[in-house]
């Protein structure tokens, strides 16, 4: 009765065992149990293996994570970004103490660091303020925190800053004459000063007098002043390797020494004295005019060019980041245009609905303070891995470069798995001197130095071929060198099974051979096949990697977990800038011992008796 009863009620979430198993019922004494395939009895067995099916959910979660993450981090093979380059994990570049988040007199960002005062006169940092071992621009001096700071300026590496007396500071990156001053500096007042600006590792002063003084990296950036325009100019706008200015009489003009992508002035704004702002980004410049218009000039590839249109109200200000720009209207309405690849070119929809009173722009960051006195922050607040010396997102290139080696390994195993298969089901169905070729041909391969002649035939080949097709070798170099093993056990396997009995009826009853071999031999030793090809997986994984490790495999910028592990070769890294190598290291490891336990748990699940051993 009891039983009865259980078989009408089912156990709670029984329908989830239902759906994947179908319905098992408890059986009497009296019923007969039904006999289970083999690949059932597999899956049944290898399901009650709690450390295979752990390695198989963890596995299954990397593959789909390198898989479809692409398509949420595209890659750029051709990006690069020194500004960015070395930058430790973290989301916190955009960090603004809550201190000074409600005393705000003045921001200014860095590439990857922020710097901002309040209105006692204190200096605060926040954001990547590590540029080395020894130089932090977070160890703010001594002299700058008993002072009144009234103006503040972050370079690319350095800060400088000028306090109420009218003396200046320089921390954080020196090694480029950073705090080498003009002499002429010291006689200036803090009234005498209109602009202080920083850039990259250089540093620029405008006096009300209409005088320029620039220092720093000379050789580096353009920053000599053309004598003819000392006591014309009223502002200057920097970008990484030169400047321009904005006269006294309304009109740009390029004040610098070198020629370059900025220095054609257009005519526009050459001349007619009608230009109220101005503002740089990496290598293109814009003007502000007193109708409200904006001219962009330079090298504009990131969209610098395209100018919102429909606008509430006209421009009135303007400033500019690394590839985009902000500029602010007279009903206090904020709109950014150009490269939006860290969304520093979207304006936050509950900014949209308040009046900016001031706002800061720089870089890949964008801070905007309200007239009620609220903060709004949007741009590059960081990366979660991290970024290598080329400024290139760590995470990115994990993702994307795992997908590039699982790949390569994949279709190595397919290539090498066909290739072992039907050549061992031919050698061992068929023996004598079918056996004894084949076998010689798998013993040379067997016999070569894997790891040497796979970057001999890499280095030879490949040099003659694009990238693309580099990659294609790579994947045949590595089936055609690596099928013996699998020809071996398949060999061994079919000596077996050929001379079992449904074999020998097969053939009393005429059935062909190749019938024989690929239709009742063949399946009875699949799952051995599907064994060996999957701990082989985890081996052409490592071997890629080898392969790209020592230059041989997939070449840079394409990424794979190998060859982003070579570019951690050097003790600086390894010391410094751990985040470069062990996350690849980490979840290559984890994906190689997650195979590799599958593998064991099918063999297991295949052969029982293997446990035994």
């Amino acid at each position: 009765m009891e039983k009865s009863e259980k078989k009408k009620n089912p156990k709670r979430f029984g329908w989830f065992r239902r759906l994947f198993f179908g319905a098992q019922n408890e059986m009497n004494v009296f019923e007969e149990e039904q006999v289970q395939s083999p690949i059932r009895t597999i899956i049944k067995h290898f399901l009650h293996n709690k450390l295979a099916m752990t390695a198989l959910v963890v596995f299954l979660l990397i593959f789909l994570f390198v898989m479809i993450g692409p398509l949420f981090f595209p890659l750029d093979l051709g990006y690069s970004d020194n500004s960015q380059s070395n930058i430790a994990p973290g989301k916190n570049m955009m960090s603004v103490p809550s201190a000074l988040e409600k005393d705000i007199v003045q921001l200014s960002a860095s590439a990857r660091f922020g710097v901002g005062i309040d209105s006692e006169g204190t200096v605060y940092t926040w954001g990547k303020t590590k540029m080395s071992r020894t130089r932090n621009v977070a160890k703010i001096p001594t002299a700058v925190k008993n002072a009144k700071i009234i103006r503040v300026a972050a370079g690319v590496d350095h800060v400088v800053a000028m306090d109420d007396r009218g003396d200046f500071y320089v921390w954080g990156s020196t090694m480029n004459g950073q705090d080498v001053m003009p002499n002429s500096l010291g006689k200036l007042k803090a009234e005498d000063v209109k602009q202080l600006e920083a850039g990259n590792q250089i540093s620029a002063v405008v006096t009300h007098d209409g005088y320029l003084y620039m220092w720093g990296n000379m050789l580096n950036v353009d920053a000599k002043v053309k004598e003819e325009f000392q006591g014309r100019i009223d502002k200057v706008a920097l970008t990484s390797f030169g400047y321009i200015s904005l006269l006294n009489d309304g009109n740009v003009a390029f004040t610098g020494m070198k020629s370059s992508s900025i220095s054609t002035i257009p005519e526009a704004i050459a001349s007619g004295g009608n230009v109220v702002d101005i503002a740089a980004g990496d290598s293109s410049c814009a003007a502000l005019l007193k109708d409200g218009s904006i001219v962009v000039w330079g090298n504009t590839m990131h969209g610098e060019q395209q100018i919102p249109q429909q606008t509430d109200g006209k421009f009135v200000k303007i400033q500019g980041g690394k590839y985009h720009y902000t500029a602010l209207t007279d009903t206090g309405k904020l709109y950014c245009w150009g490269d939006d690849s860290f969304g520093q070119a979207s304006v936050p929809s509950g900014l949209a609905k308040e009046t900016t009173a001031a706002f800061y722009t720089d870089y890949y960051q964008n801070y905007a303070v309200t007239e009620s006195g609220e903060l709004y922050k949007w741009g590059l607040k960081g990366y979660i891995l991290g970024t290598d010396g080329l400024g290139r997102d760590v995470l990115t290139r994990l993702i994307n470069g795992g997908r590039m080696t699982m790949t390569v390994g994949a279709v190595a195993v397919i290539i090498s798995t066909i290739i072992g298969v039907l050549l061992g089901s031919l050698a061992g169905y068929f023996g004598g001197k079918v056996d004894t070729v084949i076998m010689r041909v798998a013993e040379i391969v067997g016999g070569l130095p894997f790891l040497p002649f796979a970057m001999i035939m890499s280095a030879v080949v490949g040099s003659l071929m694009s990238e693309s097709q580099r990659i294609y070798l790579i994947m045949v170099i590595l089936g055609v060198l690596s099928w013996t093993s699998i020809c071996r056990l398949v060999r061994a396997q079919i000596f077996s099974a050929r001379e079992s009995e449904y074999v020998t009826a097969a053939k009393a009853m005429g059935v062909r051979e190749r019938k024989i071999l690929f239709r009742h031999i063949l399946p009875n030793v699949i799952s051995i096949v599907v064994v060996s090809a999957t701990l082989d997986f985890a081996t052409s994984m490592l071997t890629e990697s080898s392969l790209s490790y020592l230059g041989f495999g997939v070449s840079p910028p394409q990424p794979t977990w190998g060859n982003m592990l070579k570019g951690a070769n050097n003790s600086i890294v390894i010391q410094q800038y751990w985040w470069q190598w062990v996350f690849t290291a980490l979840i290559f490891g984890i994906c190689t011992i997650c195979i590799n336990t599958i593998g064991d748990g099918l063999r297991d699940a295949i052969d029982p008796k293997s446990r035994e051993r």
